[in-house]
């Protein structure tokens, strides 16, 4: 949030009303963000399979090759291949799904993720701008409040960052992909 006014010459309360309504269509943005984004992939998922059923049906030669290929990219015996692939292409749905998995790095996507995304998203925007917004709420001058809330943030920045480091990021090579990506 921006203080567009000099700190003394408004009052916390203000801030508060700013802050909530910030918040609020913040956490409506970012919710609805991350809502759309797990439908577009449940989506595109389901194009994909489409794509691929009819693939098996109109190309099956070129589609049992794919099939071959992934095999070998395993590293499966050139002898071993051709059996696996007709056990694996006898039933068209295993087939496809087969395809889906291994050739394209698709699984279907579960289908309350959409909104378990625009909720976990939403809420954390909401917790995320609690914590700088709460000085104002029991601190009446904004000078102050202004001071406790850069204070508190940096405290819980401080107490995340140490959390993520102690927990499952804990091995620096990983954060260091995980920064970078």
């Amino acid at each position: 949030m921006q203080i567009s006014v000099w700190p003394q010459a408004v009052r916390s309360h203000l801030v508060v009303i700013a802050g909530i309504a910030e918040i609020a269509a913040g956490c409506i943005a970012m919710g609805l963000g991350g809502y759309l984004a797990a439908k577009t992939d449940r989506e595109h998922y389901f194009a994909e399979l489409e794509r691929e059923r009819r693939e098996v049906a109109e190309l099956p030669d070129r589609e049992r090759e794919e099939v071959a290929d992934v095999l070998r990219g395993w590293g499966v015996p050139e002898a071993r291949v051709p059996s696996l692939v007709e056990a694996i292409t006898q039933d068209r749905d295993k087939w496809v799904d087969f395809m889906m998995k291994f050739e394209l790095g698709l699984e279907e996507p579960d289908p309350k993720r959409a909104r378990n995304s625009s909720v976990t998203i939403g809420l954390s925007y909401v917790a995320g701008g609690i914590i700088p917004l709460s000085p104002y709420i029991f601190i009446p001058h904004a000078t102050a409040a202004l001071l406790a809330s850069v204070g508190i943030t940096l405290i819980a920045l401080f107490v995340f960052g140490w959390v993520c480091s102690h927990g499952p990021f804990a091995n620096w090579e990983r954060r260091g992909l995980v920064r970078r990506s």
